[in-house]
């Protein structure tokens, strides 16, 4: 592996302005990890290395007349094949979306790390149009976690993730509907943030409306600042848009977590959490204890909001599947189809309803968060699990048992929410804890995983593991 793919974005620009290296070198470093990785783990559903080598050409040119674009000149990146690309296909994991196009808009987020210099590697892989919490599409096929390849990294933004940790790209843009940046985080073993609903503008709309949120996958909590300090801009495309803070992420990413006041809920008080994630989630709420944070073992004490999750959720997929004609939705994966179908039994009023509920659930926790600063869980309550599958073994014949309980909440709330990795299972899998705060405190989320990340730094693999015996 180049040691180039491990330089982290602060440390790429820091090399970059001392003319130790170049942005085609680091470019061309997560190319070769790309061509060296991407065939066993499947991380891109498009690779655009010539685009990418121009851009790191012309990003070069800049640095050496000493006039970089913005705060990302020259770093590579990589977008989830949710978001559109002006020039490059966005299909979104369907063969119902037609390649042959014209492509000739980038998403907010993707336009303002172009507007900085970003470097665009290509587009990552997700499942169907993002619709479930592992990748594997009808296009693409299936994404492999690089610790395991016989299992899955979780999802949607799956391949955001594996590229995170096979160094493919230095910065990576996921999004998060119901827990798709924070799932494969945890399962992969990288930092996954979701910032506060609106904080980076999205378009066009998703079909999940207000669920959605962009997010950020890297190996550093600091190279997640510096991509929200590109990315947290409104657009005028974007009607939920928040108002620009005018925060540099970066500033006081130090500060700790002495003093903070944090809720720490191993299960939420009705959900089953395997017993080596929960003791390794445990380990780490004692790391934030030693320093300096009050800590208090407490649930925040709502019910499951799971139905009223799938509301949303359900009637969003009936939403996206009465845009195609039924030749395009014949080759939509059966699994999202029966969403939709079950989406348009839901009635106006049970929508509404399931409005007025998450309301209460973001009043209840906007209440919660007066007393507690921060509100640790673990992010998942099972580690990776075999391909080809939807959801673990285990819960496969209980459809009512939730594997996701921790993560949709707080789309529902609209809160911001990280995945920092915690530590591996016996077997060597990645297990990830869950930082949340109130609305509109991203920067408090960033400090507490950076103080954990301080004192136990994130592992990444050193390679694809193709064991078959684990």
């Amino acid at each position: 592996m180049s040691e180039i793919a491990n330089f982290s974005a602060s440390q790429l620009l820091s090399l970059y302005r001392d003319r130790q290296l170049s942005p085609v070198e680091a470019t061309k470093a997560a190319l070769e990890q790309i061509n060296t990785y991407n065939s066993s783990v499947n991380a891109f559903a498009i690779i655009d290395e010539n685009t990418a080598l121009a851009e790191a050409h012309a990003s070069e040119a800049r640095w050496l007349n000493g006039n970089p674009l913005g705060l990302v000149d020259g770093i590579p990146f990589t977008a989830k094949d949710l978001l559109l690309t002006k020039g490059l296909p966005t299909r979104r994991g369907s063969k119902a979306i037609i390649a042959n196009q014209p492509w000739e808009e980038d998403a907010p987020a993707v336009a303002r790390l172009r507007e900085q210099g970003g470097v665009l590697l290509g587009k990552t892989t997700t499942s169907e149009f993002g619709w479930k919490g592992v990748t594997d599409s009808p296009l693409t096929g299936i994404t492999r976690n690089p610790w395991n390849t016989q299992l899955t990294p979780g999802g949607s933004s799956g391949g955001a993730a594996v590229a995170a940790a096979l160094r493919m790209g230095t910065l990576h843009l996921g999004t998060d509907g119901g827990g798709s940046s924070r799932t494969p985080a945890a399962l992969t073993g990288v930092f996954g943030f979701k910032p506060t609903f609106g904080r980076v503008a999205g378009y066009p709309s998703a079909h999940t409306g207000t669920l959605f949120h962009i997010g950020v996958l890297v190996r550093t909590v600091t190279d997640a600042a510096i991509t929200l300090n590109v990315i947290a801009h409104p657009d005028i495309r974007d009607w939920y848009a928040l108002p620009d803070a005018q925060q540099d992420y970066t500033l006081n990413l130090d500060r700790g977590v002495a003093g903070l006041r944090i809720a720490y809920s191993p299960n939420f008080g009705y959900a089953d959490v395997d017993s080596e994630v929960a003791a390794l989630v445990k380990a780490a709420v004692d790391v934030f204890a030693k320093l300096g944070a009050i800590v208090e073992e407490v649930d925040p004490g709502f019910a499951n909001p799971r139905s009223i999750f799938q509301t949303f959720w359900k009637a969003g997929a009936a939403k996206l599947l009465r845009g195609f004609s039924p030749e395009q939705q014949a080759v939509i994966e059966e699994g999202l189809q029966a969403n939709a179908k079950e989406g348009d039994r839901i009635t106006l009023t049970e929508y509404l309803s399931a409005q007025d509920a998450r309301e209460a659930l973001g009043r209840h926790l906007q209440r919660f968060h007066l007393k507690y600063d921060l509100l640790i869980t673990p992010t998942l309550p099972v580690v990776a699990f075999p391909v080809g599958q939807n959801r673990p073994q285990s819960y496969i014949d209980h459809p009512e048992r939730d594997w996701s309980p921790f993560a949709y909440p707080f789309n529902l709330t609209q809160q911001p929410a990280a995945s920092i990795p915690c530590g591996f299972t016996k077997n060597g899998l990645p297990v990830g804890i869950q930082t949340v705060a109130a609305k509109y405190r991203d920067l408090l989320v960033l400090q507490a995983a950076k103080a954990y990340e301080t004192v136990s730094p994130f592992i990444m693999p050193l390679e694809v593991n193709t064991n078959l015996s684990q």
